[in-house]
């Protein structure tokens, strides 16, 4: 697709969606809707920037959280990773992790799955943002396009347990 085709596509289906899941580049690329002083390929993330895009996409196409994952690329295989969720009043941020990638394939998806996941099981929607950011920041740590980890593996990283020792 053109970048007008994907606008013209994506906001059609965009009408249908209530929670959306979007990275630093999408918004951008197909709706023109950037970050205020973010330099993606530069590694600088202006948190304050991507409220305004979370508002703007929630206001264009009415959805009822936005959901966007923030990548620091330091190189091709270190990576700060985090996120934030919008309900449309509240902005929340989740921590940010340190990521030696394997494979950033799926990384996106076990966001996404992590975030359903997340959403119809913690009544806090900042748990349920923790949950999204732990479950990909394992998965870019696995090679191939599928997530092999445990919820209790999850939640160990987001209660701290990030030293890699084998737990019991």
């Amino acid at each position: 697709w053109t970048r007008e085709q994907a606008r013209a596509a994506m906001s059609e289906l965009c009408r249908y969606v209530d929670v959306c899941i979007s990275n630093e580049e999408d918004a951008k690329d197909v709706f023109g809707i950037e970050a205020a002083e973010t330099d993606i390929t530069g590694g600088k993330l202006n948190k304050e920037g991507y409220k305004s895009v979370a508002r703007q996409l929630a206001d264009q196409f009415g959805f009822e959280r936005v959901a966007i994952t923030l990548r620091s690329s330091i190189s091709a295989s270190d990576n700060d990773w985090a996120g934030m969720l919008y309900d449309g009043e509240h902005y929340c941020f989740s921590k940010e992790y340190h990521l030696r990638i394997v494979d950033r394939v799926g990384g996106g998806d076990s966001f996404g799955g992590g975030l359903i996941y997340g959403l119809n099981t913690y009544e806090d929607e900042k748990m349920a943002l923790e949950f999204a950011v732990a479950a990909s920041c394992l998965k870019h740590t696995i090679g191939g396009d599928f997530n092999r980890v445990s919820v209790s593996e999850v939640e160990s990283l987001m209660k701290g347990s990030g030293s890699g020792r084998v737990q019991r």
